[in-house]
Formats: C-alpha cells, sequence, structure tokens
C-alpha cells in the first residue's frame, strides 16, 4: 500500500463504492478477514460496509494510521468481467 497517511486517504478516496477485502490483527495471533465496499472517507477513518447476509456488522471503521502501521491491510478487489 501507499507510504504516507495522505497517499492512502487519496488510494480510498478513488475507490469509495468499490470492493474491498480487510485484514485486521484480531490479537494473539488472530487475523480477521471480512470483505465489503469502501463507503465513506473522513478525515481520520474511513468505513467499509459489509453484507449483511455475511455478518452480524453492517459496518466497520478503521483509521489510516492503521493502513501505515499495517495493523490493517487493505486488498482492492477488482470487478470480474462477466463472459458473454
Amino acid at each position: 500500500m501507499a507510504k504516507t497517511l495522505l497517499e492512502i486517504k487519496q488510494i480510498l478516496q478513488a475507490n469509495v463504492g468499490k470492493k474491498v477485502t480487510v485484514q485486521a490483527n484480531g490479537g494473539r495471533k488472530k487475523m480477521i478477514e471480512r470483505s465489503g465496499l469502501v463507503e465513506g472517507i473522513y478525515p481520520a477513518v474511513f468505513t467499509v460496509k459489509l453484507d449483511r447476509n455475511e455478518h452480524s456488522v453492517e459496518r466497520l471503521s478503521y483509521s489510516y494510521t492503521d493502513v501505515l502501521t499495517e495493523t490493517v491491510k487493505l486488498t482492492m478487489r477488482e470487478e470480474i468481467p462477466e463472459e458473454a
């Protein structure tokens, strides 16, 4: 990912509404992986809207610092074009 907070924020701003996979440190050597849409960009945090059918929580928020320090890892998922 990017090397500064501003770059991280700009990348996320360009991907609002697109699918993302989030890997977050769950403590005690556990990694939590969730998928959703980048929903909102705010001064200190960004939000990811999760699928209600798969997760009990509707929205999660993370700080840009979490991404910078790699506590949270983001993978932007490219849309797979449907073949006719």
